[in-house]
């Protein structure tokens, strides 16, 4: 059971680095006011610096999750992006709240429950060591 739980962890990981490269990437790239037009409305409410910042935060996050584990090197560092990552998750799913944007909370909340069991799973019995 730990193989697999093991490989499960990686797999979710990997998912949720592919995940947080994209759309973090998408935030360092794009003007705000195209997030914002595009449905990320949000993005209208945050300065420019800002939706940089958790861009930058989400792909720092992705990276996080696979090169400290994957080289060996710091592997601490794989659980503590993971929780970092479902922390702006919770804020995420607080802003989608506050704005009643109900049908954006699905992704945030799969994310943040991804995030919290690599966090579990890394930082417990599944440790990279």
């Amino acid at each position: 059971m730990p193989k697999i739980m093991n490989v499960a962890l990686w797999i979710i990981a990997g998912l949720l680095a592919l995940a947080f490269l994209a759309a973090g990437a998408m935030k360092l790239l794009q003007p705000k006011e195209k997030l914002a037009a595009a449905g990320m409305a949000w993005a209208g409410d945050y300065s420019s610096g800002s939706v940089k910042g958790i861009g930058a935060i989400e792909v720092l996050g992705a990276l996080g999750l696979i090169l400290p584990a994957l080289l060996v090197i710091a592997p601490i560092l794989t659980p503590i992006a993971a929780l970092g990552l479902a922390i702006v998750m919770v804020g995420a799913i607080a802003v989608h709240i506050r704005r009643k944007e109900n049908q954006a909370l699905a992704a945030p909340v799969i994310l943040l429950i991804l995030s919290a069991i690599v966090a579990w799973g890394r930082f417990g019995p599944y440790a990279i060591s």
